[in-house]
């Protein structure tokens, strides 16, 4: 099946939340949307009806792409149910901000997002739903995927099929033989963006299976965070046919990775020593954070770089600054004017400039858990002294007073009123857009 694909009873639960939005937003007027830029001055304006909004263009700068670049592969055909995953007015080619704020940095990159690590709000994007080749950020998923399988203090060998990567691709310099411990291994992906370490813990992680069973596992990672639009084929993002993912996706991707102490120790390490490998009389040698934000930007909590030629350079870093914990994503950018991690300091200081309520969307909560990160298979905590009660689904809840015996009058006028209600609730909750995700883990499709 193609990438992009979506179990039929996924779709109808995520189609149906993206009908009622679209209704909302496109036969009520005075509603506010998300704002429009004025092509000609930058200017953020608003607030536009997400259904009259036309298409804006993302600030780019005045620069020519590079000669010899790789034409991009072509993506899976877009899905409207996709695009508007985390809310409707994310189903754009172009820029999505807020009304009244200033506008976003000029960027090379085809795409990107910022989004608050804690709320889940996102606060900006440029075709967050745009599928793009994502390089070494795909090791994000594999960290998200296997590091909380394997003890870091386990030591292992590196065998032959680890360290069959692409020539020329970046690696550590594990040797055949060598034992490592997987904390290393984590420290060589992570830093140096290894590839041959990539293997390796796919291959632990996938255990009988090895690898092709990690990458699969990696695929149901991701659509259990909601990141539909992603589809791994290789552990260590160096290209493979059908391999995409989204900037909106990355973003939820990072949010877990993010969540793991570890992880954060990982991502935040300057510079470790690779050990010695004494029974092949091998010296070791230390490796440094090529992630350049981790030096240069106050606040920063790390992240990660990625390129490759038909990729170009891919980015995700995150920053807290005041209390908050933004995350900044990116595909196909140049690094001219601005590198990858500089385009993503850029967009992290857009992003903490805008006001804390600041929200376009919304990164969806993983299966299993609501909006709130409360589990959905359990009552959501009491907001009074009556004991929390499961709601049933409204098909199978009776209308109060329906029961056999009342007028027909009086029953039609409670079927209108009920009918009503969902829309008064969009109305009410429109500012936020949370999209709520499926309470059931969809099927593999890959």
């Amino acid at each position: 099946m193609t990438p992009g694909y979506v179990p039929s009873p996924t779709r109808r639960r995520l189609a149906a939340g993206l009908s009622a939005a679209a209704l909302a937003a496109g036969t009520l007027a005075g509603l506010p949307g998300p704002a429009a830029a004025t092509p000609a001055t930058g200017q953020v304006t608003g607030p536009v009806r997400a259904a009259a909004r036309a298409e804006v263009p993302c600030p780019k700068p005045d620069v020519k792409p590079p000669a010899g670049r790789p034409a991009r592969p072509t993506p899976p055909g877009d899905d409207p149910v996709l695009r508007a995953v985390g809310g409707d007015d994310l189903a754009t080619d172009g820029l999505v901000a807020p009304a009244g704020v200033k506008p976003p940095p000029a960027l090379t990159a085809t795409s990107w997002l910022v989004a608050d690590l804690d709320t889940g709000e996102v606060l900006g994007g440029c075709g967050p739903h745009v599928y793009g080749t994502p390089a070494s950020v795909q090791k994000l998923l594999l960290v998200a995927t296997v590091m909380d399988k394997l003890d870091p203090k386990k030591t292992i060998t590196i065998t032959d099929d680890d360290l069959n990567i692409e020539p020329g691709s970046s690696a550590v310099g594990l040797l055949k033989g060598g034992r490592y411990t997987i904390a290393t291994l984590w420290l060589g992906l992570l830093l140096q963006s290894g590839n041959e370490a990539a293997n390796a813990l796919a291959r632990l992680g996938g255990g009988s299976g090895g690898v092709r069973a990690t990458v699969a596992a990696m695929n149901a990672k991701a659509h259990q965070l909601g990141a539909y639009q992603t589809h791994a084929v290789t552990p260590s993002g160096l290209d493979g046919p059908g391999q995409f993912t989204s900037a909106y996706d990355l973003a939820l991707i990072a949010r877990d990775c993010f969540a793991k102490a570890d992880f954060r120790t990982y991502a935040l390490t300057k510079n470790t020593q690779i050990p010695a490998q004494k029974q092949l009389k091998k010296g070791g040698f230390q490796i440094q954070n090529e992630n350049r934000l981790i030096f240069n930007y106050p606040g920063a909590m790390g992240g990660k770089t990625g390129f490759t030629k038909l990729a170009r350079h891919s980015y995700v870093g995150a920053a807290q600054r005041n209390g908050r914990r933004l995350v900044a994503t990116l595909l196909g950018a140049e690094a001219s004017p601005l590198r990858g991690y500089e385009q993503g300091a850029a967009l992290l200081d857009w992003g903490f400039s805008l006001p804390k309520d600041a929200s376009v969307g919304k990164l969806v909560a993983p299966d299993g858990q609501d909006a709130t990160g409360t589990a959905a298979d359990e009552p959501a905590p009491a907001r009074s002294a009556a004991p929390a009660t499961k709601a049933a689904p409204a098909a199978a809840r009776p209308a109060a007073g329906t029961g056999p015996g009342m007028p027909l009058v009086a029953a039609a006028a409670v079927a209108i009123v009920l009918a009503a209600t969902p829309l008064l609730l969009l109305l009410t909750q429109r500012r936020r857009r949370v999209r709520r995700r499926p309470r059931r883990r969809p099927q593999a499709f890959y």
